[in-house]
């Protein structure tokens, strides 16, 4: 699963890929200081595998993963080869879901493209190029499968008509990931690597004067997202600068920095759970002494399925999953316990892991 970190230039979205990888990018005040699409990878922050391991002995702690593309800046004529020109389009072509980072903070010492504070214009810029590069491919793949089907290709002909209704779509001006598709029309609409098909996260990036988002300029950008998006789309508000510092401190310094700043937790933790409910993810979790590890599995998915996460031989030879929810071990104390008070469950091919389960595979190859 690789999420892809877009926006203007100069709104943070390299700032807040070396927060959540920690991997050391150049951040500069000038627009394409990022030239060409950088892959990290960053952990996901789950409280929960600290609360496991108070009650089970491990060597170590294994969290889930979330891949991150740190993608070149897009500006208003990208898809006709300004700025960076199409060089952003392969990757985000390739990717499962946009980060889209959105300017939500006022420094005249950092430069804008626009000469002022207008996240909505911001989103609407970008959103403007990823519609015109979708055409552009529906546009090229129409022609194609017209000639296809003049020769009594059938597949031509369910092409030229489920593209021809995207580009209807589009030229109204709104993304291909508000509208009802068939499963059909769905596959044929991810072979073609649409853009706007892609589920979005907007991440408002806001100053250190506002780190709960409550300017007008997030909610500005939280009217507009409500207004003019379906359920393919989420907003958290970021401040991707003090994130990036937090992130660079040693784990007892980040607690008493985040309490001077009267906050719980970092907001890496809201962006992450924001995209597990944006993509419907979910986690279970193996815990044992050699360590205890979470697992990302999508909503709905059998217990085989989950454990081919872990090994496909796991999946093949599945026989069954001992399996107990994290409020059972807190009121247990232990599997053991859990296991004596009839609450350790044994559950078979059909059984659909719920968020939060501790498994033990049992299987056989």
């Amino acid at each position: 699963m690789e999420i892809g970190i877009v926006g203007l230039p100069n709104v943070g979205k390299s700032a807040l890929f070396k927060a959540m990888t920690g991997m050391h990018v150049e951040v500069a005040n000038y627009p394409f200081t990022t030239t060409k699409a950088v892959h990290g990878t960053a952990p996901v922050p789950d409280p929960r595998l600290a609360l496991i391991g108070r009650y089970i002995r491990t060597r170590k702690f294994v969290p889930a993963t979330i891949d991150l593309v740190d993608i070149p800046a897009i500006v208003a004529g990208s898809a006709q080869g300004e700025g960076m020109g199409n060089a952003f389009l392969e990757n985000v072509r390739q990717v499962d879901a946009l980060a889209h980072v959105v300017r939500c903070f006022d420094d005249p010492d950092i430069s804008h493209v626009f000469d002022d504070l207008n996240p909505v214009r911001d989103v609407q810029a970008v959103e403007t190029e990823l519609l015109l590069a979708d055409l552009q491919v529906l546009e090229g793949a129409i022609d194609k499968a017209q000639r296809r089907a003049k020769t009594g290709d059938a597949s031509g002909r369910k092409r030229v008509e489920i593209a021809s209704r995207a580009v209807a779509v589009l030229a109204d001006e709104k993304p291909l990931r508000g509208q009802e598709w068939s499963k059909e029309e769905l596959l044929e609409l991810r072979s073609l690597g649409m853009i706007t098909l892609r589920p979005v996260l907007y991440v408002a990036n806001v100053g250190e004067d506002d780190l709960k988002g409550a300017g007008e300029s997030v909610a500005a950008l939280r009217r507009w997202v409500g207004s003019n998006e379906a359920g393919q789309t989420r907003m958290v508000p970021i401040c991707a600068k003090l994130e990036a510092e937090i992130a660079e401190l040693a784990p007892a310094e980040r607690q008493e920095m985040l309490g001077g700043l009267g906050l719980t937790e970092p907001a890496l933790a809201v962006l992450a759970r924001a995209l597990y409910d944006l993509l419907g993810l979910q986690s279970f979790y193996t815990a044992g002494e050699p360590e205890i590890r979470a697992w990302t599995i999508r909503k709905g998915e059998t217990a085989p399925e989950a454990a081919g996460k872990i090994h496909s031989d796991i999946q093949r030879g599945f026989i069954r999953a001992e399996t107990y929810g994290i409020d059972d071990l807190v009121k247990h104390e232990s599997e053991h316990a859990i296991r004596a008070a009839g609450r350790m469950r044994s559950e078979g091919k059909s059984y659909v892991l719920q968020d939060g389960d501790v498994c033990h595979f049992l299987f056989n190859v």
